[in-house]
């Protein structure tokens, strides 16, 4: 049998394997009681509609695994938009949360310098007294007394 078999590809062997459980199961079944095969064809016919049911969603996503790796492969139509749209939504909130703490990162910092420009135009020195030489030896002496 083996120098039968030698010459024959995988496709073949699977092929020939499949039609002798088949013969075999068939001697089986015929031999079954009439309530039992009934309850064998109703069963048939549900995992016929669970495999036409798995068929009509193959173009969902699916995760493909091999050899330790991984790939999405995506399906088309609706399905397929509200899934990129849901991949991209999460850097959108981002780019938003990060454009939000920059605008009120400049709004801050130009409170801060409104402050500091009110203080000085509101304060008894005029503002060329700051840039004055003297004026800084006038600090410098204060602070030593």
């Amino acid at each position: 049998m083996t120098t039968k078999t030698s010459h024959l590809s995988g496709a073949e062997i699977q092929e020939a394997i499949g039609r002798a459980i088949t013969s075999r199961l068939q001697e089986g079944a015929d031999a079954l009681p009439h309530d039992i095969s009934e309850r064998l064809k109703v069963a048939r016919m549900q995992a016929l509609a669970k495999r036409k049911l798995v068929a009509e969603t193959a173009n969902n996503p699916v995760v493909l695994g091999s050899a330790g790796q991984a790939s999405l492969q995506m399906g088309s139509g609706l399905r397929n938009l509200w899934t990129q749209l849901g991949s991209w939504l999460p850097l959108l909130a981002l780019i938003t949360g990060m454009l939000v703490i920059s605008v009120m990162q400049d709004d801050s910092r130009a409170r801060e310098l409104a402050d500091v420009d009110a203080e000085l135009l509101t304060d008894s020195l005029p503002p060329a007294a700051y840039t004055d030489p003297g004026f800084a030896q006038f600090l410098r002496n204060n602070q030593e007394k």
